[in-house]
């Protein structure tokens, strides 16, 4: 029987199943990465494949399925009834350089800096197929990028206060 497997955002195979059991106890194909051969309604983790389980390939390379059922990666993942043999697409991650550039520009320039910075990597992160690193880099982007705007905010709103009630003016 021949298997497919998704690895780093792309798919793989076809491989016998034999050779995709040697993948999965040297490690290569990961618990979580998913697996798919025909007959199968979807892609399912490694870990949760009843064929390798019942082999004691399963246990001896010490996977376990995780508690509550088997958590599919985010992005970079075959999606239900997508066709072996085609790419493996992730959904488009904000990389948020345009807003934390204007907000480091215009609000609050030590907080928006570490917002470019997040945000500079999330496309070699991409590229690299590393996208759960892609994935917290932006997120760390987008909170860097709201702490600038909400300082700099806060800076005016506190002028503007200051210079209607007088302080500062003609002190």
């Amino acid at each position: 029987m021949e298997w497919f497997y998704a690895k780093n955002g792309n798919q793989e195979g076809p491989v016998s199943g034999a050779t995709l059991k040697s993948m999965i106890v040297s490690g290569e194909i990961a618990s979580t990465d998913l697996v798919w051969r025909e007959g199968m309604a979807d892609w399912s983790p490694a870990a949760t494949i009843n064929d390798f389980e019942s082999a004691g390939v399963v246990e001896s390379a010490g996977i376990v399925a995780p508690p509550g059922g088997s958590q599919i990666p985010q992005g970079g993942v075959p999606q239900p009834g997508q066709v072996p043999g085609t790419p493996v697409a992730h959904a488009p991650i904000s990389n948020y350089l345009v807003p934390a550039i204007l907000v480091t520009i215009f609000c609050c320039w030590p907080f928006g800096i570490p917002a470019i910075v997040f945000a500079a990597k999330v496309d070699g992160l991409v590229s690299r197929g590393d996208i759960a690193g892609a994935l917290e880099a932006s997120r760390k982007a987008k909170t860097w990028t709201w702490v600038s705007f909400g300082c700099g905010l806060g800076s005016i709103l506190l002028y503007v206060l200051f210079m209607t009630i007088g302080i500062g003016a003609g002190l």
